[in-house]
């Protein structure tokens, strides 16, 4: 019983075809209770087994981990004030009735932008159309800023909560206007290398193009048979808007090995227990409270809670617990005051996107860990 569990569990779910492998590093407090690799990092051509530290593709994970925590930062260093209008710094957003938005909203998702734009074909369309190797430029990602801020709501800010990958773009973009740094950079001087992460980071596609770069492909787990690239992905990102931006984006982009996704888990939670001081205690518990604006929101800023009925993190972490998912199959949920952390990494979408059983798989792998937890 307990760990046992929770290994059949991931044994099953393989056999299943639910995803090909998975990572996973289970906390409890200063201590890891629990980790493991499962099943095949790539299917095809050929097999690989997953390892421990194999390299994933974090998708949305990038919103939290990267984003958010960089925004966390620059709130520490006095730049940026959470009920900031956007306008303050980018005047172009007001229009359309955007101007009272704050950048609490857009953190929360109630900011009323769209969830989603096809701002990848357009891109691509773009460099059909005679602009070379505006594809997964830094243009491309400047161009794709300014329809951002001339978008129109989709509904009337501060009305809706609607998960938006556009609001973190706009993210994004405030981490580098504000951190003086591109968004990568950022993230790796600021945060990833002063907690001592080493395989934790964005891949710039602009640049791997530019000095002919090829990742190792032996450390990455396999995402998709891209309908768009035509190729099968292994070390570049998935998310087509993030490439067509060159990599590095504030919605995806991010890429890590699980235990270091524990590792970034556990500074915040030190933090939220005052431990270090890293990001201050009072800013890391606002950014972990449900947002209030929007009614049945079970949004926090950049962060999830648990949704009342089929949470993602089954049914027994508790209200004020935070977390979030990558589209990828990833996904991290933590439960501050026990200070438990659930990061679990799988490569769902390779070789396609069309298996969606980890919809029901996420719920049972959190209550067998939190029953053996409490087992323990």
């Amino acid at each position: 019983m307990g760990w046992r569990d929770v290994e059949e569990a991931f044994a099953q779910a393989i056999e299943r075809q639910v995803f090909p492998g998975a990572t996973i590093v289970v906390r409890k407090g200063r201590d890891v209770v629990f980790e493991g690799a499962f099943g095949y990092r790539v299917l095809v051509p050929e097999r690989a087994p997953m390892q421990i530290d194999t390299i994933f593709d974090l998708s949305s994970l990038t919103k939290a981990l990267a984003t958010t925590f960089a925004l966390t930062v620059i709130a520490r260093d006095g730049k940026l004030r959470l009920d900031d209008r956007v306008t303050r710094f980018f005047p172009d957003f007001g229009v359309h009735g955007k101007g009272h938005v704050t950048f609490r909203n857009v953190l929360a998702h109630c900011s009323g932008l769209a969830a989603w734009r096809p701002f990848c074909h357009r891109i691509i369309d773009i460099e059909r159309g005679g602009k070379v190797n505006f594809v997964a430029s830094y243009g491309a990602k400047e161009w794709v800023y300014d329809q951002i801020h001339r978008e129109k709501p989709e509904v009337a800010p501060v009305t809706k909560a609607i998960y938006s990958d556009l609001n973190f773009m706009l993210l994004g973009e405030t981490v580098e206007r504000m951190g003086g740094l591109a968004l990568d950079r950022f993230c790796r001087e600021k945060i990833f290398r002063e907690i001592g992460l080493r395989a934790t980071d964005f891949i710039d596609l602009s640049l791997a193009r530019a000095r002919r770069l090829e990742p190792v492909r032996d450390m990455f787990a396999a995402t998709e048979l891209c309908p768009v690239r035509k190729r099968m992905l292994v070390g570049e990102v998935h998310d087509e808007n993030a490439y067509a931006m060159g990599g590095v984006a504030g919605h995806a982009g991010l890429f890590a090995p699980v235990r270091e996704v524990d590792r970034i888990a556990r500074e915040l939670v030190d933090c939220y227990k005052g431990r270090s001081s890293f990001v201050p205690q009072k800013i890391v518990r606002e950014f972990w409270t449900r947002d209030s604006a929007v009614a049945g929101s079970t949004w926090a800023l950049g962060w999830d809670t648990p949704s009342p009925a089929n949470s993602s993190s089954g049914h027994r972490f508790p209200p004020t617990a935070v977390g979030h998912l990558g589209f990828t199959g990833t996904s991290l949920w933590l439960d501050p005051e026990r200070e438990i952390a659930v990061s679990l990494l799988t490569n769902r979408i390779h070789p396609s996107r069309e298996k969606q059983g980890i919809r029901d798989f996420r719920p049972k792998i959190h209550d067998l860990i939190m029953e053996a937890l409490e087992s323990a």
